[in-house]
């Protein structure tokens, strides 16, 4: 494969850091990500980055470990690609190898775990191990939810562009506020369809999980994967589309869960609604509700620019994509619950 200008220096700037960091005692270690899959597959999510082990995390916990990724050293943290790696989830071992950005991102398949949370085994050609916990979904499951994290349930008030900055370096989950209501609407859903998922969907960098698992724990929000993106160089160009990202995980989600539907919840502030519409429009079997936490003005107007709102549910021109599916529109989460359709068998 030919590889785009920014990737090829991209990898050749790492080529030279990586030896240098490892004669200064750095050595190659697993960042977990949270995976999830069904009884018959589990998709396992990781990275590999240099580590200084003479800053051991003061726990063995996957917490631990995020927190000592924490700030300007998980957004700068240097990756390592093509690290050959072994992966044990349930009775199956397999070999493998991170991509050239460090990514570990595997299906396998015949893994024989129950449903429920279980935990994946990631070991590096260095030694070092970390497990990762994945939700194993139930083969009866009905209902799912996806969740957008930047002005969906946390408020930000920042401009868009500056909102990888703030995830990234502001790291006292005191500083940042949640969206009122949301995860008091997330925990009522559960409460109607009981061990329903919940999948946060953003454009965000993966170097940004950290910090936000731990806002989300500390607002109460329900556990459950973040499928972020990666914000350096691609293999081929310099720049990766944040919408086509969203696109591509909910199509993957409704193939690999044929007979879920979902409650997709975002903002009206970008191109969630357009995007909830679309999956709508095109898989409505697969759709439950889109449910829309409409910005205030001064909320709009950091998100793109101007007071009005992109996307609204009594546009005529838009009527015809979900006519289907109710769309709900509502400035918090309290709001929105009043607004949630007659539970479902």
């Amino acid at each position: 494969m030919v590889l785009s200008p920014g990737a090829r220096i991209e990898d050749a700037i790492n080529k030279r850091v990586i030896p240098r960091l490892r004669a200064a005692g750095q050595e190659p270690t697993i960042i977990p990500f949270t995976g999830y899959g069904s009884t018959k597959f589990v998709r396992v999510l990781a990275r590999t980055v240099m580590h200084d082990p003479t800053k051991e995390d003061t726990d063995d916990t996957r917490e631990g470990r995020l927190e000592g990724q924490r700030g300007w050293r998980s957004f700068m943290g240097t990756y390592v690609g093509m690290l050959p790696v072994e992966i044990t989830a349930g009775n199956v071992t397999v070999r493998t190898k991170s991509d050239r950005s460090g990514y570990i991102d595997v299906v396998i398949r015949k893994h024989g775990m129950e449903p429920g949370w279980q935990n994946v085994t990631i070991r590096a050609i260095s030694g070092d191990e970390t497990k990762t916990p994945v939700h194993i979904l139930r083969p009866d499951l009905k209902y799912g939810l996806i969740s957008d994290i930047d002005d969906t349930v946390m408020v930000t008030y920042l401009p868009r562009a500056f909102i990888a900055a703030w995830n990234t370096f502001v790291k006292h989950t005191a500083t940042r506020q949640p969206v009122p209501g949301m995860a008091e609407l997330y925990h009522a859903l559960q409460e109607r369809h009981p061990e329903m998922p919940v999948f946060y969907l953003s454009t965000g960098a993966w170097n940004v999980v950290p910090t936000l698992t731990r806002f989300l724990k500390a607002n109460n929000y329900p556990d459950g994967p973040m499928l972020m993106t990666d914000w350096g160089p691609t293999n081929t160009g310099w720049f990766r589309s944040g919408q086509e990202h969203k696109r591509t995980q909910m199509r993957r989600l409704a193939i690999e869960f044929p007979k879920v539907k979902w409650f997709l919840v975002g903002d009206d502030g970008q191109h969630d609604p357009m995007l909830y519409r679309e999956m709508a429009r095109d898989h409505p079997e697969h759709v439950r509700a889109i449910l829309i936490r409409e910005l205030n003005p001064t909320e709009q107007f950091l998100a793109h620019g101007t007071f009005d709102e992109l996307y609204h549910p009594d546009n005529p021109a838009q009527d015809e994509l979900d006519r289907p599916v109710p769309f709900l529109a509502a400035p918090d989460g309290f709001e929105l619950k009043k607004l949630l359709p007659a539970k479902s068998s």
